[in-house]
């Protein structure tokens, strides 16, 4: 006759041993990576796929290898020339070594977030407003070289790093327009004195060649004569040549 409490001690062996392999499974995606310690000493790293650890034994510790987006809170900076600015940047990273990730750094995403903020504001205090203005994309580059070098030994690479929004002071935003309202009204006034000058560049060698040939300048005189008809005007111009006067102006010298 079956006996179930006869069964018992083997269903629960079964049962511990199936809870032991279960425990023991990990299943790593392709872009996590699991640093092992076993009895608190590193014992490499596992993953992608399937493995096995040892309950009680193992920890393992999952590191992510995509690439971090981190926002860099908006921070307080006085550039280079006393002016205060409110900037705020993106930095993107990725983990290359996992078990330097883990075992060189307590905790990498907030030592990179924590790190990219104080170098921020010590890059952009030594720079011009002018500069921060101008030359952002030579500023990402100097962020992310110091940034690069700093979390090299964590097992970190940053890719990149981004400068996003500069909030100026209302009073430094009216000066900057000022300034731009100036330069455009400079640019505007040596904009219109080369055109002068290429307007009586251009006018002296039309009197010069208009002087060699006095039947041109009659005919200058036609052609004027006939825009100011087709224009249907009551009063018509006739424009008379120095020359016809001249002699009588000479007379009247002479006398």
């Amino acid at each position: 006759m079956f006996n179930l409490f006869n069964y018992i001690p083997v269903l629960f062996v079964a049962v511990l041993f199936i809870m032991f392999v279960a425990s023991a499974v990990r299943i790593l995606p392709e872009y996590e990576r699991g640093v092992l310690f076993r009895l608190g000493r590193l014992a490499g790293v596992r993953g992608p796929g399937l493995f096995f650890i040892i309950p009680g034994i193992d920890r393992l510790v999952r590191v992510t290898l995509r690439t971090v987006v981190m926002d860099v809170p908006p921070q307080d900076v006085i550039t280079h020339d006393n002016v205060t600015v409110k900037v705020s940047a993106v930095i993107y990273f990725r983990v290359m070594e996992p078990q330097r990730a883990v075992v060189d750094v307590e905790n990498y995403l907030y030592a990179t977030s924590q790190l990219s903020q104080t170098t921020l504001r010590s890059v952009l205090g030594q720079v011009d407003l002018d500069e921060l203005l101008a030359n952002r994309e030579k500023i990402n580059k100097e962020l992310q070289e110091i940034l690069d070098r700093h979390t090299g030994p964590w097992g970190v690479k940053v890719a990149n790093v981004e400068v996003k929004n500069i909030d100026l002071p209302q009073e430094m935003q009216r000066a900057i327009a000022k300034q731009a309202e100036a330069e455009r009204e400079r640019r505007a006034k040596i904009i219109h004195a080369e055109g002068e000058l290429q307007a009586s560049e251009k006018l002296a060698q039309a009197a010069t060649i208009l002087a060699a040939e006095p039947t041109a300048l009659q005919l200058r005189y036609l052609q004027t004569l006939t825009e100011i008809a087709a224009e249907k005007n009551s009063t018509t111009i006739f424009p008379v040549p120095i020359d016809l006067i001249k002699m009588f102006l000479e007379r009247r010298d002479k006398v």
